[in-house]
């Protein structure tokens, strides 16, 4: 990457749509945490700075805030809601908690249209406010760009300098002409040549990989999923046959898939091996009832069945895998390491386990573009457009212990449900969708016979990346045609119930 804007966090919840929104602009961009400033020199050179918001008010005692004087004069700076504050703060102006918070949408007045920050700004347009201060007067080398109503500094730039600040949340949808406002920062007035495509990322990668590894093996374990998928392409196109790809057979996983991905994976020419390890791992969750307890055994048995396969490869130097930019940051938050994260969510140990050198090669992505690198390495679109699959797989959509019946039952629901999804074209409408089976039985009457059988229900949310969620308004008929198919052919089921939970409160996922 020759060029990029590096992101400072304070902790607000939308620093990571500020990345998404720049990197749409085909500039490559990083975020780092207040508390871990990186080196700014270096081959790839920083072409400006954005300051995140942040729950915290400048005034909090131990409020974040870095050494300002590396950044204002020297670089482009864009201050966005606390990060305006800070500056202002900071520089000798006025920050006072609001008379009324300012949350929700209003409109931008007095828009300075020749400032470089809002050229081509409407006046009037619609903008975002999300904050408890307000900046009530600004030092004498500030000069005031835009005001509203209510807010009379909404955005300033400082007099001599490429340095502003907003009040408003430019990187939301709410802001209508958020995109164009970080367009005229990163582009004209950073001077960003918008040249970060997924072409040149393979390009540049796949060089960087060969010189990285060599000829040395690499070992690497699929999923499935299209994180491992293209991380595995990627590595295979820069060392070929010198990576070993291992698929497992966890008996977790959704009907025919371990058969149909493997010959996926096999088409796509990888070097890859498929594991059946189902006794192991339904042996090692015999009698465990508790979600994490599930997901420590399973994650306990990959490891196991990994570095025994792994072991029989000669000379492996490195384990490729396939991270994302969401786990890195979620690695070094502002607060440290989240304690929220469930334990699927990696494998966590294969490495100090195995003593191997770690290789990321999308490390720097978030999910979409890890797909659009997908695409231009033409791999398989039903693998990249395949909904999000736990770690753990089916053993957290049966909720209970776990036995080879219920897999089975709930492997025939579940294929029932997907396939119908695909049949109808709504598969790609959904975000993820998948069926879970219940730890209760209800009464039924099929003919003349009275049953006594397990209850099952169909989750289908829509999302962006999962944070949030909301439950799929899939059609009537459509849910009507599915409960029939199920009960009818699924024996040991015989009530089909649809969850219309949204998230938060609900999770997408049951356990």
């Amino acid at each position: 990457m020759a060029e990029r804007i590096l992101i400072i966090d304070f902790g607000s919840q939308y620093t990571q749509l500020i990345a998404r929104r720049v990197r749409e602009l085909n500039v490559y961009c990083e975020i780092h945490p207040f508390n871990h400033l990186p080196d700014m020199s270096g081959e790839n050179p920083v072409k400006g700075v954005i300051l995140s918001g942040s729950p915290c008010s400048v005034k909090d005692a131990g409020a974040p805030h870095i050494p300002l004087q590396n950044f204002l004069g020297k670089i482009p700076v864009l201050g966005i809601c606390y990060g305006a504050q800070l500056m202002a703060d900071k520089k000798g102006g006025e920050v006072l908690p609001s008379k009324i918070r300012e949350y929700g949408r209003a409109k931008l007045s007095k828009v300075d249209t020749h400032s470089g920050l809002l050229k081509e700004i409407n006046q009037d347009t619609q903008v975002w406010m999300s904050h408890g201060d307000t900046i009530a007067a600004v030092p004498e080398d500030f000069e005031v760009i835009a005001s509203t109503p209510s807010v009379p500094v909404a955005a300033y730039k400082i007099k001599g300098q490429e340095t502003y600040g907003i009040q408003f949340h430019p990187e939301v949808t709410h802001t209508l002409e958020g995109k164009t406002v970080l367009r005229n920062f990163v582009v004209h007035i950073c001077g960003c040549s918008q040249d970060w495509t997924p072409d040149i990322f393979v390009e540049s990668t796949v060089a960087s990989l060969r010189a990285q590894l060599g000829n040395d093996k690499v070992v690497l374990g699929l999923s499935g999923g299209v994180d491992s998928s293209v991380a595995a392409v990627l590595i295979h196109q820069a060392i070929g046959s010198q990576l070993h790809c291992i698929f497992v057979d966890n008996g977790l996983l959704r009907k025919h898939e371990f058969e149909d991905v493997l010959a996926s994976y096999r088409n796509m020419g990888l070097n890859v091996k498929g594991v059946d390890a189902k006794q192991q791992f339904y042996a090692a969750l015999a009698g465990i009832t508790d979600p994490e307890q599930k997901r420590k055994a399973i994650g306990r048995v990959f490891i196991e069945v990994f570095d025994a396969e792994a072991h029989k490869i000669k000379d492996v130097v490195w384990l490729g895998q396939g991270t994302i930019y969401p786990d890195v940051i979620e690695s070094v938050s502002v607060n440290g390491p989240s304690v929220t994260i469930k334990s699927h969510h990696n494998v966590g140990g294969l490495p100090e386990k195995m003593h191997l050198k770690v290789v990321e090669p999308l490390k720097s992505l978030f999910k979409d573009e890890v797909r659009k690198v997908g695409k231009t390495l033409e791999i398989d679109n039903n693998i990249l457009q395949r909904h999000p699959f736990p770690g753990p797989g089916l053993a957290i959509r049966i909720l209970g212990e776990i036995t080879p019946e219920k897999v089975r039952i709930l492997q025939e629901v579940d294929h029932i449900f997907i396939s119908k999804l695909k049949e109808e074209d709504l598969y790609n409408e959904v975000w993820q969708a998948g069926a879970i089976l219940l730890p209760i039985q209800s009464v039924g009457v099929m003919g003349d016979e009275r049953t006594y059988e397990s209850v099952v229900s169909l989750r289908a949310v829509s999302s962006v990346d999962g944070m949030t969620a909301d439950w799929s308004h899939l059609p009537y008929t459509f849910l009507s045609d599915v409960s029939n198919h199920i009960i009818n052919n699924v024996k040991g089921v015989n009530r089909v119930v649809y969850d219309i939970s949204s998230k938060p409160p609900a999770t997408i996922e049951w356990e």
